[in-house]
């Protein structure tokens, strides 16, 4: 808990920083970072394809096998993360935002997955793109679900200087790009927090005024990194186990974040209200 209330004092520390800033930070000596992808339209902005940026042919076997539902249009899931897709829509458009982190009190909650099938949804708003950026940097998995091992992933962008254009890939997903990891990052709290990679954030974040960024962050008990990273998203999306999380744990990483806006609680593996899930707003 002593990591924790540290890492809720930087925190502060660092939203104060960004709020008096005009422009993201650039350390010294550091190049600005690469432009990651062109964006190609059509008259009518309903296709859009990456001419930069890696596209990555996803079986349909492995999509359904990794339960990423949302990629198979016929499947009786999709129904419950279009709904997910509707309300956070509806609160991001409202205020104006453009990044939401997720997350979960502990693992085993089925926040990467979430993550996953909400970004897919997401993308299939014909006038939005979508990066999701797996910044779940101990335990990086989101291309996982895909079936892909890449080449290079953030690790190399923040230690080798690796593009960014050569770590993006879009998995068969129209208007979507995934940012994955590689290995696992030991000092992630510390990561997140550095020049280069709020420099990357803010990059990620403004490029396109039409882009939805998520973020996949690691459980807020499990370590401090999702309350390091708050001062550079717009919102957070909380995702529990049915049956499985603890209503103290969910209550505790609630607290910890009460000073973040949170767009609600997606209860995963409930069995209840439907086969999919539920969802409850903040």
């Amino acid at each position: 808990m002593e990591r924790i209330r540290h890492a809720l004092e930087q925190a502060e520390q660092d939203r104060s920083k960004l709020e008096k800033k005009t422009t993201p930070a650039v350390a010294a000596g550091s190049a600005e970072p690469d432009r990651e992808e062109v964006v190609v339209r059509d008259p009518s902005a309903a296709n859009v394809r990456f001419s930069r940026t890696k596209v990555v042919d996803v079986d349909p076997a492995v999509l359904e096998q990794h339960r990423v539902v949302s990629a198979l249009p016929d499947h009786e899931m999709t129904d419950a993360y279009r709904v997910l897709r509707t309300r956070v829509l509806q609160s991001m458009n409202t205020n104006r935002w453009n990044s939401l982190a997720v997350t979960s009190p502990a693992t085993g909650s089925g926040k990467t997955l979430t993550s996953i099938n909400l970004a897919i949804s997401l993308a299939r708003e014909v006038n939005r793109t979508v990066m999701l950026a797996d910044f779940d940097l101990r335990c990086p998995s989101v291309h996982t679900y895909f079936g892909y091992a890449p080449e290079f992933g953030l690790s190399d962008y923040l230690y080798h200087d690796v593009p960014i254009e050569s770590i993006l890939f879009s998995p068969s997903v129209d208007r979507l790009v995934i940012l994955p990891g590689r290995e696992s990052i030991h000092n992630s709290s510390e990561t997140l927090r550095s020049p280069k990679m709020e420099q990357l954030v803010a990059e990620l974040k403004g490029r396109y005024p039409d882009r939805l960024v998520l973020f996949d962050l690691p459980p807020i008990l499990a370590l401090d990194d999702a309350i390091a990273f708050r001062p550079y998203i717009d919102a957070m999306l909380m995702v529990a186990e049915n049956g499985a999380t603890k209503r103290e744990d969910l209550r505790s990483s609630l607290q910890l974040l009460h000073d973040t806006p949170l767009l609600g609680t997606v209860l995963n593996k409930s069995q209840t209200a439907s086969r999919h899930g539920s969802y409850q707003r903040s």
